[in-house]
């Protein structure tokens, strides 16, 4: 199962939300660079990034700190974050970044998702944020009064090439992830699914192991907190 240390990028530091919320939110000392470079050197070899200020303008706001953690670490890089149509999508593959995550501009519009499905082949990821089983958007500012199943089923076909299920209310709580409701997930998804939302433990990881078509998990707030040591951490990682 892979491991994907997460990186929250906003005004060019590294930060973690509470619940998505951008007035509750933690900044870290070491720049977004830096950090990677620490993932790096402990032997990680995949890497989730979100750009806070992309997820709020929907510009590619941070472009040159991915192009620099990209290829100064060589690092398999998904990116997510405001990212609503294909230009910004062609900046980020020109740049050599693994995956694009496509989150708010495809659940508002499905033919966008199946267009750059389309056009960049087995590069687009699709982010389901949820909430009491409702997809969010905007940044979670917003309920699409959406389904996240019923969502699933009509884009399943789409060509995505992995799927990132987050339960807002667990991520940054460190209260473990949502593992009932990401097996379901899972479970009907034609594609691998990234457990992301609550790691709090090890434990946590290890689990995650044992549930079907899951390709990996992101583990962000846990490391930053040191309930994670990037030691034990690497040791689940393939």
């Amino acid at each position: 199962m892979k491991i994907f240390p997460a990186i929250d990028i906003k005004d060019k530091k590294c930060v973690r939300l509470i619940k998505g919320d951008f007035d509750n939110k933690i900044e870290y000392k070491m720049s977004p660079v830096e950090q990677a470079g620490q993932y790096k050197y402990h032997g990680f070899k995949n890497l989730h990034i979100v750009d806070l200020d992309g997820a709020l303008t929907g510009e590619t706001v941070n472009l040159d700190i991915i192009d620099d953690i990209v290829n100064k670490f060589g690092l398999k890089v998904e990116i997510g974050g405001g990212i609503r149509n294909l230009e910004s999508i062609q900046k980020y593959i020109d740049v050599n970044v693994d995956k694009v995550i496509l989150g708010s501009a495809a659940i508002k519009d499905k033919n966008f998702l199946k267009e750059a499905c389309e056009k960049f082949s087995n590069k687009i990821a699709l982010g389901l944020d949820a909430k009491d089983g409702y997809l969010s958007v905007f940044g979670w500012k917003e309920s699409s009064n959406q389904l996240t199943l019923d969502f699933l089923k009509e884009v399943n076909d789409y060509g995505v090439s992995r799927l990132i299920y987050t339960d807002i209310n667990r991520d940054g709580m460190k209260q473990s992830p949502n593992f009932e409701e990401t097996s379901k997930v899972a479970e009907i998804s034609n594609c691998p699914v990234i457990i992301s939302g609550g790691v709090s433990s090890i434990e946590d990881v290890k689990k995650a192991k044992d549930l079907k078509n899951i390709e990996g998990i992101i583990v962000g707030k846990a490391i930053y907190d040191g309930d994670i040591q990037l030691e034990e951490l690497i040791k689940e990682d393939a």
